[in-house]
């Protein structure tokens, strides 16, 4: 399964990732959509998984929930907006994280890109940093990585051009 990442577009959607992710057989977004039109955007293009982010309205919490846990392939995935990084989880989900840590833990909200190996916990965590132009990030990006049964694959920080 390929697997196109992103998030914190902020109602501003790139067409380059359309070409990035042409390929991906899913599409999920980690949050702050900021519009529908991102939204149906992506979903006529590909599938799309995706979690509310902290600016999105109530159209968008009406369809997307704060946290999504899924199964793909034979990898347990936990998606949310605010989550936090290994040794310094959000409060809320920290607690759960550490009760039932997925295999996958992928969030957004910082506009960091990151990718750490929890080791304490057993996960990796994710955080494709923002696609959109909204923010004190220079660099958009996003990720592609590949989901083969229980591994996680061919991971690729893709940078789209600078926001200014």
């Amino acid at each position: 399964m390929k697997i196109g990442l992103i998030s914190d577009t902020h109602s501003y959607l790139d067409d380059a990732v359309f070409e990035y992710f042409k390929d991906c057989d899913e599409i999920w977004h980690a949050g702050d959509f900021g519009s529908m039109e991102v939204i149906e955007r992506l979903q006529a293009f590909k599938p799309l998984k995706g979690v509310f982010g902290n600016i999105d309205g109530k159209n968008i919490r009406m369809i997307y929930p704060e946290n999504l846990r899924f199964q793909c392939e034979g990898v347990n995935v936990w998606m949310t907006h605010i989550g936090g990084y290994p040794g310094k989880y959000s409060p809320l989900v920290r607690e759960e994280i550490r009760k039932n840590p997925p295999k996958l833990f992928i969030c957004g909200h910082s506009h960091i890109l990151k990718v750490q190996f929890d080791q304490k916990l057993g996960l990796l965590h994710l955080n494709p940093g923002a696609a959109g132009k909204q923010g004190w990030h220079k660099q958009r990006t996003l990720m592609r990585f590949e989901i083969n049964q229980d591994r996680i694959e061919n991971l690729e920080v893709v940078e789209l051009n600078p926001r200014w």
